[in-house]
């Protein structure tokens, strides 16, 4: 009895382990979207291009879904919360570039730099909180966690429009910088170092998944603006599908491969994977559409429309915690498809009701459905991916989750902003409004079709990973116990 008594606890180290992920990661991600409601502003104070106002979203995008895999295995290699520890300086020398930047083209160099520690922090924060907390307990740490990394999905634009109307737009930049400096010396002295399994970095493997992520991230951001058919779009989404080919083929033969192709027949880990890109799709588009209608359907400003989009940000935080304990009890399953459907009825009835003039407290109750939906799923996903694996691959599966995040992310926007220009434009509200019923439908759609993925994942808790059985298990046990190295 005192045996569980003392397994069920929280430890002090647990507790920082957990507060530091989620603070590193709820900086990376607020950074997906804080800059959007200063996009105006920084025309304007620079005279930056429509052109240059694309890649001062995208430059963050694109390095930060490219690299991802790539960081992960690094910091396998090299020790994790070194590489988590170095990531955050760079993010915070990328966040101080940007704003000190005197032209655009500075400031998309200096985003570019952010991405690059943005893709060293999100997967060794999730690989390092996975590593400090036990199996029995993931489901509880993965709701924290979760909640904070939605709320700041959320909170962007409020808090980009904030400060930029209260402030300047370059404090949106700067405010990263203590958090970020404060954070690292914390890290190195309360987080425990953790290791991947003893392998020489898988060279052709970063080189074939970096240039795979690049093509498509790179044609998913540019369909909208240049063109489905155009060379530069059909030729990027071509060469990263070849090379993704590629990566599949090399890594299904190297002796220490960056992303193990065995990992793909556990079920939680290949499930949890497709769940985790077809939900991001779905909530990505609807938040970078709902932001939109709010301002051109129903005449917001982007402080206003942003603290509209408030509500999506309360049900994950009082639910996510729940959930993440729930998902402990009764498994992943549940949870996600029940908050999936919860997602895509929310979205459909946003579909049903989007109107020019459209009285925002309809908007309330599809909302909060659909965010109850996303504080359902995302610890439950986030415990089924991370922690159906054996522990020396939990890098590897945080990588590979975060990967699958953003190019879902990347995929949704394209998708919805597709289906929005077949049915509507920006030249008035009620055009705005016939683009974006159906471009919402079609993030209800997404979130079905990861209905569909969901009923691939394990039905039961309490069930041991799938790993190997008799002697194999024996030589597991080892190599998880040499994965996890020394205490600072």
């Amino acid at each position: 009895m005192n045996t569980t008594s003392g397994q069920n606890a929280v430890t002090r180290a647990q507790r920082w382990a957990l507060a530091l992920a989620s603070v590193a990661s709820f900086m990376v991600v607020l950074d997906l979207l804080v800059v959007a409601t200063a996009l105006s502003t920084i025309r304007l104070d620079l005279g930056a291009s429509i052109g240059q106002l694309e890649w001062t979203v995208n430059a963050y995008t694109l390095s930060f879904a490219v690299l991802l895999m790539t960081a992960a295995a690094i910091g396998d290699r090299f020790g994790r919360r070194r590489i988590f520890a170095i990531g955050l300086g760079v993010f915070a020398a990328g966040s101080a570039a940007c704003a000190l930047a005197p032209g655009a083209g500075a400031l998309i160099a200096a985003r570019t730099v952010q991405g690059i520690g943005a893709a060293m922090v999100m997967p060794l924060a999730l690989a390092l909180l996975n590593a400090a907390v036990p199996p029995q307990r993931r489901g509880w740490a993965m709701g924290i966690f979760g909640s904070v990394t939605a709320l700041a999905v959320v909170v962007g634009p409020v808090l980009g429009g904030a400060i930029t109307q209260g402030l300047a737009w370059q404090w949106i930049f700067w405010l990263n910088v203590p958090i970020a400096l404060i954070t690292i010396p914390l890290a190195l002295r309360r987080l425990g170092e953790s290791y991947g399994p003893r392998a020489p970095l898988d060279l052709p493997g970063v080189v074939l998944g970096t240039g795979a992520a690049l093509g498509l991230v790179w044609g998913l951001v540019r369909g909208s603006s240049a063109g489905w058919t155009s060379p530069e779009v059909a030729g990027a989404l071509a060469a990263g599908a070849v090379l993704t080919g590629a990566f599949i083929w090399w890594e299904l033969r190297a002796r220490a491969p960056m992303l193990p192709m065995r990992l793909f027949a556990i079920r939680g880990f290949s499930a949890g994977n497709a769940v985790v890109f077809l939900m991001n799709a779905s909530i990505t588009g609807a938040v970078f559409f709902m932001a939109q209608f709010l301002q051109v359907g129903l005449g917001q400003d982007p402080l206003g429309a942003g603290l509209r989009l408030l509500p999506w940000g309360v049900a994950p935080l009082l639910i996510a915690p729940r959930a993440g304990k729930l998902a402990d009890r009764i498994g992943e399953r549940p949870l996600v498809l029940s908050g999936l459907l919860l997602v895509a009825a929310g979205f459909a009835w946003i579909a049903a009701i989007a109107a020019p003039g459209l009285a925002y407290p309809a908007m309330l109750a599809p909302m909060v459905i659909s965010s109850a939906g996303i504080a359902l799923v995302l610890p439950a996903v986030t415990k089924a991916v991370v922690g159906s694996v054996p522990h020396g691959d939990i890098g590897k599966a945080s990588g590979s989750f975060s990967m699958m995040r953003q190019l879902g992310g990347a995929f949704g926007v394209a998708i919805l902003a597709a289906v929005f220009a077949a049915a509507g434009g920006y030249t008035s509200a009620a055009a705005f409004s016939a683009g974006f019923a159906p471009a919402i439908a079609a993030a209800a759609g997404l979130a079905l079709a990861g209905v569909f993925a969901a009923l691939a994942l394990p039905g039961r808790p309490g069930r041991a990973p799938d790993a190997p059985a008799g002697p194999a298990a024996a030589d597991h046990q080892a190599r998880g116990a040499e994965a996890v190295s020394a205490r600072r």
